[in-house]
């Protein structure tokens, strides 16, 4: 099966971030009307609650910081990002906050620290397959990479999309896990290949096509740009698929720390059931990707 790649995510991320200046299976839709998403089953619990056998004395969270909004440097040159903010929101519940740390290193050279001993977890987009699986133990998935589909806020484009998309034309870039799935998933629609993301939404801002299908992340700081000048919206979607796009966002630690993913899928269940989920999501993302 073929997943998204990192550095294909990073790309869109990255390009989109710096437009705004700052900060499976098929799934049916979520509804449009949803801000934030929740990818932690709230009755499944794990079996070391957070209070259970001690942990850990202090824990180390390993992570990049070229990955906006996720972990990148702030204006003050701190570690930040929404999976750092989740770590701490876990540590706190886990009542670890005076001894939780936060370590940035290169990618490439995350896997080989933790191996080493020099961290305890990495919160960093690996993406979770199964190179990584035979030598990692991941928490649950608490965030998987939508697409979307984006029009023209005047389009008119049908909400029913699946059975709307006879002979539309869409854009998506060429070469993409995004292209591969509109084709599968809308096999009616027409798509319209570009090189890259703007050159799509030239397109699209001109009627050369009537929608542009691609990452839901990296077009929601799309929308929120000066370079968009409130021209677009949503519609229909998200559309979720481990096959094209991963499995999403897990903390990951060594095999033989099982039982500590345990405690903090645990510990993200409730920071999902409390409302800090969202609150953290918030403050990183200034349109809802859901």
């Amino acid at each position: 099966m073929s997943t998204m790649p990192r550095a294909s995510i990073l790309a869109c991320l990255l390009a989109a971030f710096l437009c705004i200046g700052g900060i499976a299976h098929a799934q049916e839709p979520v509804g449009s009307d949803v801000t934030t998403p929740n990818f932690i089953d709230q009755k499944q619990r794990s079996s070391n609650a957070v209070s259970g056998p001690p942990g850990p004395a202090r824990i180390r969270f390993l992570t990049s910081v070229d990955f906006p909004p996720f972990s990148f440097l702030d204006q003050r040159g701190l570690v930040t990002g929404f999976n750092v903010e989740l770590a701490r929101a876990v540590c706190d519940t886990m009542e670890l906050s005076e001894i939780c740390q936060v370590e940035a290193r290169p990618f490439d050279a995350l896997v080989p620290a933790l191996m080493a001993g020099e961290g305890d977890a990495i919160i960093a987009g690996l993406a979770i397959d199964a190179e990584q699986r035979g030598k990692l133990a991941f928490t649950r998935t608490y965030l998987h990479f939508p697409a979307r589909f984006v029009t023209l806020k005047d389009a008119g484009f049908a909400q029913a999309l699946p059975s709307g998309l006879d002979g539309r034309r869409v854009g998506v870039v060429a070469g993409t896990a995004h292209e591969a799935m509109f084709k599968a998933f809308f096999p009616q629609g027409q798509a319209v290949a570009f090189p890259d993301r703007d050159a799509a939404l030239a397109a699209l801002r001109a009627d050369g096509v009537e929608a542009v299908f691609g990452d839901g992340v990296g077009l929601s700081f799309w929308l929120a740009s000066e370079a968009a000048q409130g021209c677009c919206a949503f519609a229909g979607g998200p559309y979720l698929s481990d096959r094209y796009l991963g499995e999403g966002l897990a903390f990951a630690v060594l095999p033989q720390n099982a039982a500590l993913a345990a405690r903090f899928d645990e510990a993200l269940r409730r920071v999902v059931a409390d409302g800090r989920f969202s609150e953290i999501m918030l403050r990183f993302f200034p349109v809802s990707a859901f």
